[in-house]
């Protein structure tokens, strides 16, 4: 996987890129609290989090929440355009977070694990910061639970250029299980509709997604060229939904 440098490139239409609709929100944030304690309110840490996608809306259902994140840039978006009272954003990453040991009731890592450099040491931080029984709610692709999104096939190597990005799902178990953790729970969740194909286009080209790094320029041009003739025979038509995987590991 080539690296993203997020304070280099991506940081400018990030947020717009990836945003969330209300629909959507709502959907994770009922998938998270059907994971966690009842009980309000929760500490929570978001690890890897961007320009704040989710973070306001997990400390306005759960508590207050600490976003973790190591570009600067992203950051900086964050505070400026998702702030809230009981959010706030450090410094750091998944080996290395600036908070207290057993301070979390849980954590967030939404695609943000195949980021990690050093994952034996993400594993143990997060250990760390998490309270006994605490849980990590891990939003991630697998090699062998792909999601594949509709359009991805309109590009070379699609499929198996973004499989690659990602470990399969037994790996990350072993990874955390190894280490005392336990699967609480793995299931997908069904985002509803970020819009229609036409939206969906305009969003990709802002290339916010990690596959795009992973091709080269002649494919890129091929798998839009595609993917942009695709869309033209109907561009009004809702984007497909699809499964995606949340896995659940508590902390011993």
């Amino acid at each position: 996987m080539r690296r993203i440098d997020y304070d280099a490139e991506q940081h400018q239409d990030y947020a717009r890129g990836r945003a969330l609709n209300e629909r959507q929100l709502r959907t994770w944030i009922s998938a998270f609290a059907a994971v966690l304690p009842e009980r309000r309110p929760l500490a929570g840490l978001d690890v890897g989090s961007g320009t704040g996608r989710f973070t306001p809306a997990l400390a306005t259902a759960f508590g207050p929440v600490t976003g973790v994140e190591p570009s600067v840039r992203m950051r900086e978006t964050a505070q400026a355009h998702a702030p809230h009272p009981d959010v706030r954003y450090l410094a750091g990453s998944a080996e290395d977070m600036p908070v207290p040991s057993g301070s979390a009731d849980y954590a967030l890592m939404f695609l943000s694990w195949h980021h990690v450099q050093d994952k034996p040491a993400a594993v143990r931080e997060l250990a760390r910061v998490l309270r006994p029984g605490g849980r990590l709610l891990l939003r991630a692709n697998f090699r062998d639970h792909h999601p594949r999104p509709w359009w991805l096939e309109h590009f070379p190597r699609g499929y198996e250029a973004d499989a690659s990005l990602f470990q399969p799902l037994h790996e990350v178990i072993a990874m955390f299980t190894s280490d005392g953790w336990r699967v609480a729970g793995f299931g997908t969740v069904t985002e509803p509709s970020a819009g229609t194909r036409g939206d969906m286009l305009e969003r990709l080209r802002l290339r916010t997604l990690s596959f795009f790094a992973q091709l080269t320029p002649d494919e890129l041009e091929a798998g839009f060229r595609r993917l942009e003739e695709a869309v033209a025979a109907d561009p009004g038509a809702p984007a497909p939904e699809f499964p995606e995987p949340l896995l659940t590991l508590e902390r011993p």
